[in-house]
């Protein structure tokens, strides 16, 4: 009967978004209130929007958000570029605007095979280090890092991506140099460096039950020996009709039995995919065709359509899950800050998310307001 009551819920907002005037929908409704006792709503920020220099995307993430994540800010490369050099100013700007809004602050990430310098994986003589090598600056980075912001981050992206889709272990300089100790040890540092805060371990295509079962042996081999890992973050680099509802709920449920689960990074790509969503691994860039960057003038209005319904399905869907689910971050605030026009092609234009390029709420904002305010009554 309740599901019944969902689905109806979405087809209201469906008949009704398109006729409403969405500029003062921003003013009308805030998210994070309308999701105030189910789970926190947030965005990830850029720099320009975490040190205070866009101050129209501030007012979006003060009225809607109550949870921010840091899109780059924290990653090795950036807060830590030279084996003595640490830039913890924009940082240090991220969390303080956390804390001006009363937000949960989320760290990401501790561990990647990404955006690390070379040297973290490089002797003296530039050759591969050594396993204590490494495990020794992993842990220097993360007392570091972590330590400094310890009873200010409330939860971290310990190790993000560390699996390939079938479940196995990806072949990075991490694995090679140190095999499973990386994890280990990346959890475990973590946790000394801030006892309180909650670690997740994050990953893309997390709906492939080939990488859902991998993702739940890794954890629970971490959880066995003794090690805290809070929950596992989903990002949710989807697209419009792919994946499933059903396949994301089966990973949900699946990860709600050892532990938090959060959807980490929603984005739903309108545009054709040369990737053919195959995953969310920024190394797979194709060269520029036209054919996949085909709404250069704006998003038509039957696929506006579709984008806001298939975020009213898919918020549908949280909120069923809501016992489940303690946190969903946008990846971005606008459709301007989304790395989408950036990959898997450069220089597209995308359209993933809820606000528009003006800073206006798109009818996907008005589509989750609807099916989820229908649902609780």
């Amino acid at each position: 009967m309740r599901k019944n009551r969902i689905l109806v819920a979405a087809g209201v907002a469906l008949a009704t978004f398109g006729s409403v005037a969405s500029t003062n929908l921003a003013e009308e409704t805030s998210l994070k209130k309308i999701f105030k006792d189910d789970f926190y709503i947030g965005a990830a920020l850029n720099h320009r929007q975490a040190t205070g220099q866009d101050p129209k995307a501030e007012a979006i993430i003060a009225q809607h958000f109550s949870t921010i994540s840091p899109e780059n800010l924290l990653k090795w490369e950036s807060v830590h570029p030279q084996p003595t050099t640490f830039n913890y100013k924009p940082a240090d700007a991220y969390v303080a605007l956390g804390k001006k809004h009363k937000q949960f602050i989320v760290g990401h990430a501790l561990v990647w095979h990404q955006q690390t310098p070379k040297w973290v994986f490089e002797d003296e003589a530039g050759q591969p280090a050594i396993k204590e090598q490494l495990l020794k600056r992993q842990t220097e980075h993360i007392m570091a890092v972590a330590g400094r912001y310890k009873g200010q981050i409330n939860g971290w992206d310990v190790v993000n991506e560390a699996l390939n889709d079938d479940g196995t272990m990806r072949q990075s300089k991490w694995y090679k140099i140190a095999g499973d100790d990386f994890l280990a040890n990346a959890y475990q540092t973590a946790q000394k460096a801030d006892p309180k805060a909650e670690l997740y371990y994050n990953d893309y295509n997390l709906w492939k039950p080939a990488k859902r079962d991998g993702a739940i042996k890794l954890v629970k081999s971490l959880q066995a020996k003794g090690l805290k890992v809070t929950g596992i973050g989903m990002q949710g680099h989807w697209g419009l009709e792919s994946p499933s509802i059903q396949q994301i709920e089966e990973s949900i449920v699946a990860f709600s039995k050892l532990g938090n689960v959060m959807i980490t990074e929603l984005d739903i790509d309108v545009l054709p995919n040369p990737s053919n969503r195959a995953g969310a691994d920024i190394d797979a860039t194709f060269e520029f065709d036209q054919k996949y960057n085909v709404y250069t003038n704006g998003l038509p209005n039957e696929v506006q359509q579709k984008l806001a319904k298939r975020y009213a399905d898919i918020f549908t869907l949280f909120h069923k899950h809501r016992d489940k689910i303690t946190r969903v971050t946008f990846w971005g605030v606008t459709d301007a800050d989304s790395w989408l026009n950036d990959w898997p092609i450069k220089g597209r234009t995308s359209y993933p998310l809820i606000f528009d390029r003006n800073y206006q709420p798109k009818p996907a904002l008005q589509a989750i307001v609807q099916a989820v305010k229908k649902e609780k009554s």
